[in-house]
């Protein structure tokens, strides 16, 4: 459970695995894909592309989550 200034937020398996990969440095600069409680990594959009088929084919009944981390230097703007 996490409290912010509106109250607490309920965080699912999924928040939590893709706020781990959002924190280790390891992954930073690279592609992850999130299925079934595990991050997968790639150097490249190619790379991810082929490990995204590879692993929907190995996990048929599980729905990935894709991202990329950026370094940590990068400026990310937001519009809302």
């Amino acid at each position: 459970m996490v409290y912010c200034m509106r109250g607490e937020i309920k965080m699912t398996k999924k928040d939590r695995l893709f706020i781990r990969a959002l924190l280790n440095p390891r992954y930073r600069g690279k592609h992850v894909i999130m299925i079934k409680g595990k991050i997968y990594a790639a150097t490249s959009g190619k790379e991810a592309s082929l490990l995204f088929d590879l692993l929907t084919k190995k996990y048929p009944g599980y729905i990935p989550t894709l991202a990329y981390i950026p370094k940590e230097d990068a400026l990310i703007l937001w519009l809302s």
